[in-house]
């Protein structure tokens, strides 16, 4: 509460408790909040200037407006602006509290599902010449910059708060990425600088060359941001060292390996490390009692690739995991798998007035479709719909059908 109120005045946050679920117009508003139209786009555009909401242009030149998640959004955001027009001392005090002292709410986040919000990105750079096929275009993080209409580079949010505490390290403070709409409207407002994809990849190998670790929203299309971590100030490398367990954050599909023969204990990829996942023990030399080896612990490794930069001796390399974590096509795919983990889908469609649109309940609808058939079910329980039953039905007999028809095929052709 201390946060918000810092971030809104009351009035503001009585009207943004209002906004619905998924881009909105101004005129969608005054009708909501009964102003006129010119005060409810004065409203929103004041918030679009403190990074507080985003507004997205079409090409039609209509004016939409969307409120971020607070984590992954407006709290993220009123951290990357240096404008001091808020107090960014007790804002980031506050936020310090919020995510890293209060345990139970962390877990509380993190004890449901395995889909997570963010993923790591593994440095492509330290991938085997015989694994790269295996890296797919949304798992390069020069993939996603290149293939970004617009690009913008602004303050990481961690690092400022932890400048703001008296905590900050020395890695570079301009270094998190935000692509797309997201990056039209931060830079609109002056709380993210535009820049070009030459750019962005050029601040993407000092970054790695500093040891940071690429983080970046957990979809296939449509990334919207890619932060470049430092293990120091980061909440979602911290968090994933204090609660490994819960896996917080989603790896890369590739995990680091050691070559103990030619490992001479220097320790290098122990600093490297976010999360603490190498360490170092006795080689059980007679003839060198002091040698050490480094050693891995699997369940800890995000697969992100530093620790093999980091290390002198070749003695690390990156080998694909037994098997593949699947990454959400896009944002769509990522809520409704998440919701349905959590028991929570019947709140994503009832709760945010999803009906209301035939665009985005049909989206909703045609994620649900395309799940595995155990979900599917899932979803259908949850939200207690006989249409949607129907469609889930509906769908699992076509499939029947379909793979009855491959078998027939099969048959014949023997």
């Amino acid at each position: 509460m201390k946060i918000l109120a810092l971030l809104f005045t009351e009035k503001e946050a009585r009207l943004v408790s209002q906004v619905p679920f998924g881009p909105f117009s101004s005129a969608r508003m005054a009708l909501l909040w009964q102003v006129r139209e010119v005060e409810a786009a004065r409203i929103l555009d004041g918030l679009a200037d403190r990074a507080l909401m985003l507004d997205l242009e079409r090409d039609n030149g209509e004016k939409l407006y969307l409120l971020p998640p607070p984590l992954h959004g407006f709290l993220k955001y009123a951290l990357m602006r240096v404008k001091g027009d808020a107090s960014q001392e007790a804002l980031s005090e506050l936020l310090k509290q919020y995510l890293n002292v209060e345990d139970e709410f962390v877990k509380s986040l993190l004890g449901v599902g395995s889909t997570r919000l963010g993923r790591i990105m593994v440095d492509e750079e330290q991938v085997p010449s015989q694994q790269v096929t295996r890296v797919f275009d949304y798992e390069r993080s020069s993939a996603a910059i290149r293939a970004a209409r617009a690009i913008a580079v602004g303050t990481c949010a961690c690092r400022h708060r932890q400048i703001n505490l008296g905590r900050g390290c020395n890695a570079e403070l301009e270094t998190c990425l935000v692509f797309d709409s997201v990056a039209d409207s931060l830079v609109r407002h002056g709380n993210a600088r535009q820049i070009d994809a030459p750019e962005g990849l050029d601040i993407l190998q000092r970054s790695r060359e500093q040891g940071l670790v690429q983080f970046a929203e957990n979809t296939q299309n449509g990334i919207s941001f890619l932060c470049n971590c430092c293990s120091c100030c980061c909440d979602h490398l911290a968090a994933a060292r204090k609660f490994c367990h819960l896996r917080p954050v989603a790896t890369s599909n590739f995990l680091a390996r050691i070559k103990r023969d030619q490992c001479s204990g220097c320790g290098k990829c122990v600093d490297a490390c976010p999360v603490e996942a190498i360490g170092l023990v006795s080689a059980h030399d007679p003839l060198y009692r002091w040698q050490r080896r480094a050693v891995l612990a699997p369940a800890r490794c995000l697969g992100c690739g530093v620790c093999v930069r980091a290390c002198g001796d070749a003695a690390l390399f990156l080998v694909p995991r037994a098997e593949r974590l699947i990454t959400p096509v896009d944002s769509a795919h990522r809520a409704v798998q998440m919701a349905i983990e959590e028991g929570k889908l019947q709140h994503l469609v009832w709760d945010n007035q999803a009906l209301t649109s035939h665009r985005a309940l049909a989206a909703i609808l045609g994620v649900i479709l395309r799940l595995p058939s155990l979900q599917r079910s899932l979803a259908g329980s949850q939200l207690g719909s006989r249409y949607v039953d129907a469609l889930v039905r509906r769908q699992a007999t076509r499939v029947e059908r379909e793979l009855a028809m491959v078998e027939r095929a099969a048959r014949l052709r023997d």
